[in-house]
């Protein structure tokens, strides 16, 4: 079972905005990408496109750090972050969908960046090269063990690493501002001569993209900070406008001081070549920091959203990740995980070839950040939109139409990016909503999908109710006089039929007796009538109500039933046949006559063979009732059960000369309905009765209209199609309260 108290324990250890959130965004922003691969996107994309790049990127992380901060600042937040926010919003399925791809893709992401470093460290000392491999595992390991010492060391560690960074963020934008020329500027402004296809906009996007996705790693802290709400809010936004500031001028100064094939062909060495005082030395420091730092962030972040994921049970695969150890509550195995995965990945991409391995990775890697930068302003956006009187977000500065730009960029860049890794990331995660829809998950969290869902009906109904009501338009709102389902599934499959998916179906139950004395009774009998729906996979609506007796029962289901546009039209019980309460069976047909809702009587003689072709017989004996007849036909044959089956318009006339008339009066009825049926027209010799049954015996299904009797005759009315019923096959007995044409529209 799901808890919603369980996931995100409460650590000892509590970290402010500057310490969880700002350093270690800032730190995993500045890795890699700053290093190896901007400079190589400004020579490729040119100066403005870079910009573009820049901005394009850092609008789909300020619109995801909105909606982010409306998220948090409406809820208590724990552990687990990005999953934490989409699982309490858009519901388990999603949540864990998107965290299992986040995680992985932060998994992904440490060796990334420690591949960067190894790469790094080849091009600084050209010795080191046959150790490209042993150079990125060694410092896996050293990271491995400072996050298992514990977050504050970790964070302790980035603070010296952040010292040291900063250091060589000033040395090496201070020596490419000495050489910055106009001419070069201008030289570089455009987009390097034939650029398209590898070197186009989309894929140098893809390639920068995965340089702002850092801001995760101080979300991904949620579980370990004082105030998460405040901090995660204060801290990204801090970290994005520092980060951003940073790589304008790093694309201002490289473009306007170094000429494109430098850039591109040494995107790197130029750095350390141009390091202010000669002090290239502090770039190598750099680099190492930035890469170091960065995967530090993910070692100690990608565990917390492991370890939430499986405290919530969402897979039982995971349920030994969801343990802490010690007063920091620290994800060990999760820890061990990422470890092992880190090694494998390493030994798979550390063959010397970073280059091209990094690219790849980086592409696919940028995918499952931003469907889940998507998912997250979907999430904001399912909140707000829905005006649910529970968000009331301590963060002012938000509005739906932000994170819904969030998500068709965030979405709408995926698919830019890379369609084909788009669909394959979209198609992993749609498996994984598949997988854990078909758990069968108790949620002790609620989310906004029913508020979001409510506001929808709420408005979509007001306007249902102005538009004019017409045949043209018209859908079955089935009511059900099902009691105990169990005991009538052939009317029921019956019912859900009849609907084929176009409307809707609500199955009632009367429970005998006064309501403050059954309200426990009720109360079962609603869960037993949800139990019975979800078992059978049946799309219906349940509804119990307690009465003194049937009659004001029915009146209370009729009466009380859905709103406006939405009130049934159908009423189906079963036929009451010659037994006692004979008045009342009728009266309460009447009472739905009264207020304009058709009434389907069901003779039930079982379900049809499943095996063989099956055919419905309706009889036609006039338009008040066979419209509608023939309208609940077609829709019944419109279902899987019945795919094949034939429906035979039957009417039977007094002598053979009315027989082509007739026959021709019912294949034009037919074509101007558009209903795929045969004819069939028979000269009635005998009484109705003996003609009904003569001829519909073998059919699977009959349709047959009838009218209420008059006040006194309800006895012998029951009696007379009691014998019209005999041994014949399941028959709906159908009365149209309005006599409306469904046909002719």
């Amino acid at each position: 079972m799901l808890n919603a108290n369980y996931a995100g324990k409460n650590r000892t250890l509590k970290f402010g905005t500057f310490a969880g959130v700002f350093t270690p965004s800032i730190l995993t922003i500045f890795g890699v990408i700053m290093f190896m691969r901007a400079n190589y996107v400004v020579g490729e994309a040119g100066i403005f496109n870079a910009v573009l790049i820049l901005l394009l990127s850092q609008f789909i992380t300020l619109l995801t750090t909105l909606s982010v901060a409306a998220i948090s600042t409406n809820m208590p937040i724990k552990g687990g972050g990005a999953y934490f926010m989409v699982s309490r919003v858009l519901g388990a399925e999603f949540g864990g969908a998107i965290g299992l791809a986040l995680f992985a893709a932060q998994v992904v992401s440490i060796s990334f960046y420690l591949l960067g470093f190894s790469e790094a460290v080849v091009k600084a000392f050209p010795t080191m090269t046959p150790y490209f491999m042993y150079i990125g595992m060694t410092a896996a390991a050293i990271l491995f063990l400072i996050a298992r010492v514990g977050a504050d060391w970790a964070i302790k560690t980035q603070y010296v690493i952040m010292a040291v960074l900063f250091s060589s963020i000033f040395i090496y934008l201070a020596g490419a501002a000495g050489n910055f020329s106009w001419q070069q500027f201008n030289l570089n402004w455009g987009p390097a001569p034939g650029a398209s296809g590898t070197t186009g906009f989309w894929y140098l996007f893809a390639i920068y993209f995965p340089s702002v996705t850092g801001f995760i790693a101080g979300i991904n802290m949620s579980g370990d900070l004082e105030k998460p709400g405040e901090s995660m809010t204060v801290g990204t936004l801090y970290a994005l406008l520092v980060a951003t500031t940073v790589y304008f001028l790093q694309i201002i100064f490289y473009g306007g001081g170094f000429g494109r094939e430098t850039l591109i062909s040494e995107p790197f060495n130029v750095m350390i070549d141009n390091a202010l005082f000669g002090a290239g030395f502090m770039v190598v420091a750099g680099v190492y920091a930035a890469t170091l730092s960065s995967a530090l962030g993910r070692f100690v972040g990608a565990p917390r959203v492991l370890q939430a994921i499986a405290r919530d049970e969402i897979v039982p695969l995971l349920r030994p990740f969801a343990k802490g150890h010690g007063p920091s509550d620290e994800p060990r195995l999760g820890l061990y995980f990422c470890a092992v995965a880190t090694f494998t990945l390493l030994w798979m991409g550390g063959d010397g070839s970073g280059g091209v391995f990094l690219n790849s990775i980086a592409a696919i890697m940028g995918m499952f950040f931003l469907f889940t930068f998507g998912l997250l302003n979907l999430a904001a956006f399912t909140e707000s939109y829905s005006a649910n009187p529970s968000f009331r977000p301590r963060f002012r500065y938000f509005h739906w139409s932000i994170s819904l730009v969030g998500v068709i960029g965030s979405f709408g860049s995926a698919l830019l990016v890379d369609y084909k890794a788009a669909s394959i990331a979209f198609a992993v995660v749609l498996l994984l909503l598949w997988y854990l829809r078909r758990r069968d998950m108790a949620i002790s969290f609620g989310d906004a999908r029913r508020g979001y869902l409510y506001s929808r009906i709420q408005k979509n109904l007001f306007l249902l109710k102005d538009l004019p009501d017409d045949a043209r338009n018209w859908r079955p709102s089935i009511l059900v006089l099902s009691g105990n389902p169990g005991s009538r599934e052939t009317m029921v499959s019956y019912s859900v039929w009849l609907n084929a998916g176009r409307g809707v179906v609500v199955l009632t139950n009367i429970i005998f007796g006064n309501l403050r004395e059954m309200a426990v009774e009720r109360s079962a009998a609603e869960i037993k009538l949800d139990v019975f729906l979800k078992e059978k996979n049946i799309q219906a609506l349940a509804q119990v109500v307690v009465a003194d007796e049937i009659l004001a029962g029915v009146r209370m289901i009729l009466r009380g039933s859905a709103y406006g546009p939405l009130r049934p039209n159908i009423f189906v019980c079963g036929w009451k046949g010659n037994d006692q309460n004979q008045e009342s069976y009728v009266e309460f047909l009447r009472e739905a006559t009264c207020l304009n809702v058709s009434q389907i009587l069901f003779c039930d003689r079982g379900l049809p063979d499943p095996d063989r072709r099956k055919r419905v017989d309706v009889w036609w004996r006039g338009h008040k009732n066979g419209p509608l007849m023939v309208l609940m036909a077609h829709l019944l044959v419109h279902n899987w059960e019945w795919s094949g089956s034939r429906i035979v318009l039957k009417r039977a006339v007094s002598n053979e000369t009315l027989l082509a008339e007739a026959k021709v009066e019912l294949e034009k009825l037919l074509h101007e309905a558009r209903v795929n049926a045969e004819v069939e027209v028979v000269v009635a010799e005998r009484s109705f009765a003996e003609t009904l049954q003569l001829n519909s015996l073998d059919a699977d299904c009959v349709f047959l209209g009838f009218e209420l009797p008059e006040p006194g005759e309800e006895g012998q009315w029951l009696q007379n199609f009691d014998r019209m019923l005999a041994r014949m096959p399941t028959t709906l007995l159908v009365h149209s309260a309005d006599g409306k044409d469904y046909l002719s529209h």
